[in-house]
């Protein structure tokens, strides 16, 4: 085999090895897609917490009825992280919502 057969072969199993390690580093797990997804929305979609209803507190992660009740029985909120400070959620569920949230002021 001469050098270029040599050098034209190692370079197909370098592109074949490089293609399925590629294929491999795609695939990622569910969650991490979700949470991708959610980061990528919470951007666009901010979740107002001195003006959301229910349902829009329950669209967030971790919040049920009985949350959503506890962050609309404590309105107004100078900013999110009075959510943490009041202790109406625990420091590691508001971890997990704090870029999805603000608190806008309501101006009379």
């Amino acid at each position: 085999m001469n050098n270029f057969a040599k050098a034209a072969m190692l370079a197909v199993l370098l592109l074949l090895s490089a293609t399925s390690w590629l294929a491999a580093e795609v695939k990622a797990p569910a969650s991490e897609i979700k949470a991708s997804y959610a980061k990528s929305t919470a951007k666009t979609m901010l979740v107002d917490i001195n003006s959301a209803t229910t349902k829009e507190l329950k669209a967030l992660p971790g919040i049920g009825d009985p949350l959503a009740a506890r962050i609309i029985a404590g309105r107004p909120y100078a900013n999110k992280a009075q959510l943490k400070s009041r202790k109406v959620v625990s420091s590691t569920l508001y971890e997990q919502f704090k870029e999805m949230i603000i608190a806008k002021q309501i101006r009379k």
